[in-house]
């Protein structure tokens, strides 16, 4: 039996997901949460095998729970399940420690497949993806998960010292990040940031 907890702010997606697992024996759903400060505490008292969890939470970055959850323990199975197709994206989930990397637009098959993997090979990730995973690898223009954090944070005017609070790192830290964000896009501030995470679809 593989135990599950489903991340995921969207209760439609949940009880889907939650409805579709539960078809197979193997497959058991111990919890789910909506939003980080849920996911935390519920993969602590629970200690799934697997969490399934999406990437945008409103509270914050599903990259957040995929660090904390594989710096306690090596043998959790990490399912990235998100809309966000950006090969940008599946390389900060597999920077991260994620196990698979899954778009919400895939069969259900795919996604207990990814589930099956990462709970029998949680430091392996899989993604169909693999191809386009390779190539940002190779661009030295691609952003690191936390590069891809701080670049979402830009829009929402924070300033440096709440960046360092939500991302619990410190104000150096975001600087560092700052201006490797303005060299791999060849700009000099926030707004030109802004327009080129926006032209290459990594902000709305």
């Amino acid at each position: 039996m593989i135990t599950v907890l489903v991340i995921d702010d969207h209760a439609i997606v949940r009880e889907g997901l939650k409805r579709a697992l539960t078809q197979d024996p193997q497959v058991k759903i111990v919890g789910e949460a909506a939003s980080k400060r849920e996911a935390f505490p519920q993969i602590a008292h629970h200690n799934p095998d697997v969490i399934v969890v999406d990437l945008h939470l409103p509270d914050g970055s599903g990259l957040d729970i995929i660090r904390w959850a594989r710096s306690n323990s090596k043998k959790i199975g990490i399912v990235v399940l998100t809309m966000s197709d950006l090969p940008e994206y599946i390389v900060a989930s597999l920077d991260a420690g994620a196990s698979a990397f899954v778009e919400k637009i895939a069969p259900i098959s795919e996604v207990t497949a990814a589930i099956y993997h990462s709970h029998k090979a949680p430091l392996s990730f899989t993604t169909r993806r693999l191809v386009d995973v390779l190539a940002v690898k190779r661009n030295r223009h691609g952003l690191t998960g936390r590069e891809i954090e701080v670049l979402e944070l830009l829009p929402l005017g924070e300033t440096v010292t709440n960046m360092a609070v939500n991302l619990f790192v410190s104000e150096s830290t975001i600087k560092t990040h700052l201006a490797a964000i303005y060299r791999k896009f060849g700009v000099n501030n926030r707004m030109q940031a802004i327009n080129a995470g926006r032209r290459k679809g990594l902000l709305k």
